[in-house]
């Protein structure tokens, strides 16, 4: 058997002299060969560490819920919080609190929920004792969501109630904020704070006085509800007067009164008012801002009865209608006749009576029902206009709409200057 050994060494040697040669002859097969070998190995590898099988992401995921500081790891299919919420059948009542959201998707492994029961929580707020159910573990959050309104300058904080104050459980504190009025070099700014003294206000509110400014009041002085803080530019100064505040007019409509007759039912009275100004030296000028008006006195309305009742008889209305002046306007019109002439046509200015037959027509004072001054005036409106009241009106009619718009409008300027 030894002949084996031989052959085959035979048969190597023969093979090994010509993949020498054939390798001299084509150089490039070393390189292919070991290209193949290589994605061969990597193939062998991939497979071999995936088993023959590839990942693709799971529907189920790790969830710890911490419910009243209680850990549950639950390994769970639900897309959102709220599912998840839903399946574990909680019994949330609406006060209490899942965070985060429920609509929130759940999207891997080690999501973290977290459940807050509501609790009695009393909220004192001055005078004021509310209780209220609650999860939330913002003081401001639970004031606010009891209905109470928080500005932001206003302090909310919890403490532990005090049986004695005949309160159990937490307790949330409203510090409410001291309303003022914050005046910065003339302009009135309202605001709030939770200062004890003008200069906390300034150190609150971050005003630094370093440009020569003063401050009014001194800055120890007390703050109080309303007070009036002045921020004063250098130079300037605040000056406070009292002055008086005109009386209102109340006009009311009397049908016991006839048109146009004014009685005063209430005498005015006027009202004080402390005005407070900001005075400036402006290059030797002194000029005077209006920054406060505060009322000490309230003025007494006065109370003006009107008369409302429209009496005129058959006569006049006859020959205001033949004027062609409008019923509307009648009253108006009657009003002024009667206290120019009494509605006499032939009356001429000065004259107490009215005379039968025309006196002196062309005076230069006033003359006719309307005392047109001259008389003359109103030959525009017809050749008889010395006796004809209707020729008279017509003119009257044309004054009132030129020199004031129309009969209400003359009316009107009658009552202010008895004249017109």
């Amino acid at each position: 058997m030894r002949f084996i050994p031989k052959t085959l060494a035979k048969h190597f040697h023969s093979a090994h002299h010509t993949g020498r040669r054939h390798i001299r002859q084509r150089p490039y097969l070393l390189p292919v060969f070991g290209l193949l070998l290589g994605i061969i190995i990597v193939v062998v590898m991939v497979y071999g560490r995936g088993g023959g099988h590839t990942y693709r992401p799971s529907d189920s995921h790790v969830v710890f819920v911490f419910d009243s500081g209680h850990k549950q790891t639950i390994d769970t299919k639900a897309p959102t919080v709220g599912e998840l919420v839903s399946r574990l059948n909680l019994h949330l009542i609406p006060q209490d609190v899942v965070e985060p959201s429920l609509d929130t998707p759940i999207v891997e492994d080690n999501f973290r929920v977290n459940i807050y029961h509501a609790r009695p929580v009393t909220i004192i707020d001055g005078n004021t004792k509310v209780v209220t159910l609650t999860a939330q573990k913002s003081a401001r959050t639970v004031a606010e969501d009891a209905g109470l309104q928080v500005k932001p300058e206003d302090l909310a904080t919890f403490s532990q109630g005090d049986i004695k104050d005949n309160v159990i459980g937490e307790q949330v504190t409203i510090s409410r904020a001291t309303p003022i009025q914050l005046n910065l070099y003339g302009t009135q700014v309202p605001s709030y704070t939770q200062a004890h003294t003008v200069a906390q206000i300034l150190t609150e509110k971050h005003i630094v006085l370093d440009n020569g400014e003063s401050v009014n009041p001194d800055l120890k002085t007390s703050v109080t509800p309303g007070m009036q803080v002045f921020i004063l530019a250098k130079g300037s100064r605040v000056e406070t007067d009292q002055e008086a505040v005109p009386f209102p007019v109340q006009q009311v409509n009397d049908f016991s009164l006839s048109f146009g007759t004014k009685v005063v039912r209430q005498k005015g009275a006027d009202g004080k008012q402390a005005v407070t100004y900001l005075v400036t030296d402006n290059k030797g000028n002194l000029v005077k801002k209006i920054i406060q008006q505060a009322l000490i006195q309230a003025a007494v309305p006065q109370i003006e009865a009107i008369g409302a009742t429209i009496d005129i008889n058959g006569d006049k209305s006859a020959v205001m209608s033949q004027a062609g002046i409008s019923s509307g306007d009648y009253a108006y019109v009657n009003y002024i006749v009667s206290h120019e002439s009494g509605w006499c046509a032939t009356k001429a200015q000065g004259e107490h009576v009215c005379p039968a037959t025309p006196d002196n027509p062309y005076t230069s004072g006033g003359y006719g029902l309307c005392q047109s001054t001259p008389g003359t005036k109103m030959a525009t409106a017809g050749a008889d206009w010395t006796t004809n009241p209707i020729t008279q009106l017509h003119w009257c009619s044309s004054y009132a709409d030129r020199a004031y718009g129309g009969w209400a409008n003359a009316y009107y300027h009658w009552l202010d200057h008895h004249n017109w």
